[in-house]
C-alpha cells in the first residue's frame, strides 16, 4: 500500500499527464473504472493498474501488475476532482496510417489540427456511437493519448480504428484507398444533406479557429456547408462532426 504522496509511482503518474513524458516513455494513462474496463475489453495493453481501496475501487485487469494506493496520494496522482480510485498505465496505441484497413463503402472522419482534447475525445465518442469505420487525424495539435481525450472519449479511444499522420500523408492515404474527401467549410457550395454520402467517403473537419487547411480544401472532392441562421459562422468541431456523421448515418440507413 502506497501511503506517501512523494512515492516515485505517484510522481510518475503525474509526469504522464505531459505529452513529452508520454511520448518519451511510449505510455499513457487511463483513469476511471469504466474507461479501464473498456480498455481491458478492447485488448488494450495495460502494464500497471493502481487501485485505491479506500475509494471503493477493485482491480479490473486480471494478470496485470497491481498496486494499492491510499486515498491521499491517489488524489495527487489523479487528474480528476472526484476520482473513483482506478488508474492504469498502458502502452500507447499504434496509430500508423498503414495499419488501417477500411472496408468497401466505408465512412471515415478526417480531423485536421483539432486543438482541444475534449473536442477530439467527443469526436471519437460520436464516431463510435455511429459505427464509423475509422478516424484519421491529420497534423494533430493534441495527441490522442492526452488524459482529457481519453476521458472525453468515454472508452471510444479503444474501439474506433485511428490513424495519425501529417496532412499530406492523410490526403495521400485517402487517395490511395479511393475514398472521396468531403470537406466541411462555411464556404461550401452545397448543403451537407444535398450530397451523396453512401459511398466510400471521409468527412473532413478542421481546427476550431481556422477550419480546414488550403491543402485539404484543394484535395477535396466535395465541399459542403451546414446551413446556419444565426450570427455565428461556424460550429464547434465536435458538433460539426456529429451533424455530418449523423447525416451519413441517415443516408445509409435509408439504403
Amino acid at each position: 500500500m502506497i501511503t506517501s504522496p512523494a512515492n516515485p509511482l505517484v510522481k510518475e503518474l503525474v509526469r504522464l499527464r505531459t505529452r513529452r513524458h508520454r511520448d518519451s516513455e511510449g505510455l499513457f494513462l487511463i483513469e476511471g473504472a469504466r474507461q479501464v474496463a473498456q480498455a481491458v475489453a478492447a485488448g488494450t495493453n495495460l502494464i500497471h493498474q493502481i487501485i485505491a481501496p479506500e475509494l471503493g475501487a477493485e482491480p479490473l485487469a486480471p494478470g496485470v501488475r497491481t498496486t494499492e494506493m491510499a486515498a491521499g496520494p491517489f488524489h495527487k496522482a489523479s487528474a480528476r476532482q472526484n476520482p473513483d480510485g482506478v488508474l492504469a498505465i498502458a502502452i500507447q496505441l499504434d496509430t500508423r496510417l498503414d495499419l488501417l484497413d477500411p472496408p468497401r463503402h466505408c465512412v471515415l472522419l478526417a480531423v485536421e489540427s483539432v486543438e482541444k482534447p475534449g473536442n477530439l475525445g467527443a469526436i471519437l465518442r460520436t464516431a463510435d456511437a455511429l459505427g464509423v469505420d475509422g478516424v484519421v487525424v491529420a497534423d494533430a495539435a493534441t495527441d490522442i493519448h492526452n488524459p482529457n481525450v481519453v476521458q472525453a472519449s468515454q472508452g471510444a479511444l479503444f474501439s474506433v480504428p485511428i490513424g495519425v499522420g501529417t496532412t499530406p500523408q492523410v490526403i495521400e492515404w485517402l487517395d490511395h484507398h479511393n475514398i472521396a474527401l468531403v470537406a466541411t467549410t462555411p464556404a461550401g457550395r452545397r448543403a451537407l444533406w444535398e450530397v451523396d454520402l453512401t459511398g466510400s467517403v471521409a468527412v473532413a473537419i478542421g481546427a476550431e479557429s481556422v477550419g480546414l487547411s488550403p491543402a485539404f480544401l484543394a484535395a477535396a472532392d466535395l465541399d459542403v456547408l451546414i446551413p446556419m441562421e444565426g450570427m455565428v459562422d461556424s460550429l464547434n468541431a465536435s458538433v460539426t462532426a456529429a451533424i455530418a456523421l449523423y447525416e451519413a448515418f441517415r443516408q445509409r440507413r435509408q439504403d
